[in-house]
């Protein structure tokens, strides 16, 4: 299937151009030193404004090794953007407002930089959406495929 080989590429090309933007328009947030999936957990964290457990965030951002989650927690809870706490058992995220202003000074960023440019593109929200829908349906298809290769 050479048009899902061509996909693949395009994919692997888009999550490079994708984790380089995000890095890059924090770091002109004026947070330095972060990668894109300490960035990621950032942005979960702030979403919704709840307090997030190791699972829900593992489980939005589809990170099956929770270590990785963990450090990047850490490396937040130190630079004072989220904190930890217990519900249960269970250890628990929120945001700080110091957290909450790298976020919004992320947003003010990509709106002038990366909103503008997209919209130029002629896309509508509808056809963006319905772009998104289509990757999580293939994702599905590759966590399927990755169980899959792990049995055998």
């Amino acid at each position: 299937m050479p048009a899902l080989s061509e996909l693949e590429f395009a994919l692997t090309v888009t999550n490079n151009a994708f984790g380089r933007w995000i890095v890059r328009c924090m770091e002109a947030a004026g947070e330095t030193g972060l990668n894109n999936l300490e960035i990621q957990i950032l942005h979960s964290s702030n979403h919704r404004d709840r307090e997030k457990t190791l699972g829900d965030l593992c489980t939005m951002l589809n990170v099956e090794d929770t270590h990785l989650v963990t450090y990047a927690i850490k490396k937040l809870v130190g630079l004072g953007l989220v904190t930890t706490g217990k519900r249960g058992k269970e250890k628990t995220v929120r945001i700080t407002q110091s957290g909450k202003d790298a976020c919004m000074r992320y947003r003010e960023i990509r709106e002038a930089l990366l909103i503008s440019s997209v919209r130029s593109l002629g896309l509508s929200d509808e056809e963006v959406s319905e772009f998104a829908r289509l990757l999580r349906v293939l994702s599905g298809q590759y966590d399927q495929a990755a169980r899959g290769a792990a049995s055998l």
